[in-house]
């Protein structure tokens, strides 16, 4: 699903000292004037990330992990929405985690946000257990690696499962959320019956869901997702979330979220 209205930024406007490599750009974020640095050739934030910051909920104070950051524009976003008082992006591609990184400095934000390169397999032992109030997660989609001509492309491993499966996301979360802290995440419907078993198997107890259908008479096709670690069972279902109103029209909910 694209993204409505991110416009290119000039060159010209990087802050000193930081630079754009080949294929680069910079795009506006809508939000605390913060931009973003990405390379459409290799990977670009979708609506997911967007919908995913907007769903999340980050109380005064709390700290934040987003595993699989990719250019880093959760911990951004979250930071410009909520009162986080710090958030940390984990990502595996070198790449990446410069690019997200150049992005935090672009925005005044490095004693804020941390970007550290890491396999979200071993996020247990890069991070203390039990060390984040929230863990945020837009995770690989696709579990079957047919059809791919390089694994190891930068887009094969943010839509393949090639470098982590949905359980090892889960178990990451579980190792380091605190008691009662949340899980956020963004996923496909029709992996939501092993997701549900996943996340329960964890004691990561799914409490709320929201279905995003591209139009109000289509089937959905997002669900994002909050369960807490060690909470009891039962889950809230929230109302639909539709995201256009009729063709290339997105609808007043879709447009706030963004920040227009």
């Amino acid at each position: 699903m694209r993204n409505p209205g991110l416009s290119k930024d000039a060159e010209g406007k990087l802050r000193p000292g930081i630079a754009l490599k080949p294929g680069e750009r910079v795009d506006e974020l809508q939000r605390n004037g913060y931009r973003i640095i990405q390379d459409p050739g290799r990977f670009r934030f979708g609506m997911d990330a967007v919908l995913l910051s907007g769903f999340a909920r980050v109380r005064e104070g709390e700290t934040v992990l987003d595993l699989g950051t990719g250019t880093g524009i959760i911990p951004i976003l979250l930071e410009a929405k909520t009162g986080a008082s710090h958030l940390t992006g984990l990502e595996i591609q070198p790449d990446s985690a410069d690019m997200a990184r150049r992005s935090v400095l672009l925005n005044g934000l490095s004693e804020k946000i941390d970007i550290v390169q890491g396999d979200i397999r071993e996020a247990a032992e890069i991070f203390p257990a039990a060390s984040f109030d929230v863990v945020t997660c837009n995770p690989p989609y696709i579990t079957d690696g047919h059809g791919l001509v390089n694994p190891e492309a930068p887009m094969a491993i943010a839509r393949h499962e090639v470098k982590c499966s949905f359980a090892d996301v889960a178990a990451a979360a579980a190792k380091l959320l605190v008691p009662g802290g949340g899980f956020f995440l963004v996923h496909r419907p029709f992996r939501l019956a092993e997701i549900m078993v996943t996340l329960s198997g964890l004691r990561l107890e799914p409490k709320r869901m929201r279905l995003v259908y591209p139009f109000a008479d289509r089937e959905p096709n997002m669900v994002l997702l909050e369960a807490r670690r060690g909470a009891k069972s039962r889950l809230h279902v929230e109302k639909p979330l539709i995201v256009f109103r009729s063709p290339g029209v997105y609808t007043d909910e879709i447009t706030d979220i963004y920040g227009y």
